[in-house]
């Protein structure tokens, strides 16, 4: 993105992509969805799916991976916001504390954004926020799905809903893919589609059935650790790419306040009276 395909198309063909082998694999576990259930699947493909995407790669497109990578460990101090306001879960002093950390460190990295030029964007960051809140809405509301339906029923219907929704927004652009460009583009989008849409979300919705949604999005702190190292294998790689240069040491600092943060949220006991 963008010299081979724009945001909205290249999330359609990976919905769409992603849709087909979850219809696939459905064929072989099937099970009846009642009615009433479909308008909260389809409030999760909204959020979880749809939305997601689409703020996230608006913001990808215009901002740093390694920003997007920071700001995303925002998701499980979300969450907990979240599980308090929508599943009344209790409110305890290291929650509080995780918290405030946490959006401290993703707000003054979205700041400083604004006056960098190391591929860093405040709108993009903020895009990227955006779409790490509606993540974590769709990992607090997918969870009562998923203790009445199997994991595979909720999320083809999920992606099903998801990509009439972002239909209208990638259809325009779609003639513009071409079985014709580079190999290394079409691996690209290969890889994505399969490996971190299909499995992903797979792996992502069997895990959430397991554990609460905190504790299943506290995993993404890995993401800027594995993103900061890509980036430095890319720029060693391709020296023209300004990954390395967008790792700097007040991103550093924020990425700590939010792990700071998420491990306080992750260990709460006090609870608030």
């Amino acid at each position: 993105m963008p010299d081979y395909l724009q945001p909205n198309t290249f999330i359609l063909l990976r919905i769409f992509g992603a849709a087909i082998m979850f219809l696939i694999l459905r064929f072989f576990f099937r099970e009846k969805v009642e009615r009433k259930d479909l308008g909260r699947i389809a409030l999760v493909g909204f959020f979880g799916v749809a939305l997601n995407q689409l703020l996230f790669f608006q913001g990808l497109s215009i901002t740093s991976p390694i920003d997007s990578a920071i700001i995303m460990v925002t998701s499980p101090v979300i969450v907990t916001l979240l599980s308090l306001i929508i599943l009344k879960t209790k409110l305890t002093f290291n929650k509080i504390a995780g918290i405030s950390l946490g959006l401290i460190g993703a707000i003054t990295l979205i700041y400083l954004s604004g006056s960098s030029n190391s591929g860093s964007s405040m709108k993009g960051n903020l895009f990227i926020m955006a779409n790490a809140t509606s993540y974590s809405l769709y990992l607090v509301l997918v969870k009562p799905l998923l203790a009445k339906y199997k994991p595979l029923t909720v999320i083809s219907y999920m992606f099903t809903f998801a990509f009439f929704v972002v239909l209208p927004f990638g259809i325009s652009d779609v003639q513009d893919f071409s079985f014709g460009f580079p190999p290394m583009v079409l691996g690209s989008i290969a890889f994505i589609v399969v490996f971190t849409t299909f499995c992903t979300y797979l792996f992502n919705i069997f895990a959430v059935k397991q554990l609460s949604p905190t504790i299943a999005s506290s995993y993404i702190y890995l993401q800027p650790v594995f993103a900061m190292l890509m980036g430095f294998g890319i720029s060693i790689v391709n020296t023209k790419s300004n990954y390395a240069s967008a790792i700097t040491w007040d991103k550093l600092v924020c990425t700590l306040l939010i792990f700071v943060g998420v491990y306080l949220t992750s260990r709460s006991k006090k609870v608030l009276t």
